[in-house]
């Protein structure tokens, strides 16, 4: 029991890497400890729960900061901007759907923003950020377990997945404009 509870925490905090990047190896690692499809999912949920639980309280911190201090007010507006640019591909007041595919395009913290901005709370708001991030996490969880099954090399199925995390966004972006 304790070594399936440490095994459980190393694939968490690959999870828990807030950019993505823990994805391909945490998923790898979950394999190769013999976790399920479901047992992934759950950790990855899990650690998305754990983002929303130190995030919401910095967002508000910064919120405060930025009504007494000029920088972060500045930095606020400036997070506003980019948030409103965000809205703006898509429609003026997105609905939930809308909001689940930001989170999947961007990540959990942008979504959350974004959700914020339109003035949903903690519980619906982390919900669909949480929602568009799980079916990001589903979509590389299958991709890494593919590729790796084709290469049987996990580094490199690692740092293959990654850099098409990074490189793909930019060449759609690219193709559509």
């Amino acid at each position: 029991m304790t070594n399936l509870l440490s095994n459980a925490w190393h694939v968490f905090l690959l999870f828990a890497i807030p950019i993505g990047g823990g994805i391909p190896a945490g998923v790898l690692l979950a394999k190769s400890y013999g976790f399920t499809w479901l047992a992934m999912t759950t950790l990855y949920f899990l650690s998305d729960v754990a983002l929303a639980l130190v995030f919401e309280p910095l967002i508000e911190l910064f919120i405060v900061a930025g009504r007494h201090y000029p920088r972060f007010g500045r930095v606020n507006a400036a997070i506003k901007q980019s948030i409103h640019k965000t809205i703006s591909k898509y429609e003026v007041r997105p609905g939930p759907i809308l909001l689940v595919m930001i989170a999947f395009g961007t990540d959990p913290m942008t979504g959350r923003g974004v959700t914020r901005l339109l003035g949903h709370g903690f519980i619906w708001g982390w919900t669909l950020t949480i929602l568009g991030d799980l079916i990001f996490f589903e979509l590389i969880l299958v991709s890494t377990l593919m590729l790796n099954n084709i290469l049987g090399d996990g580094t490199l199925t690692s740092v293959i997945i990654m850099a098409l995390m990074v490189i793909l966004p930019m060449v759609i972006r690219r193709i559509r404009n």
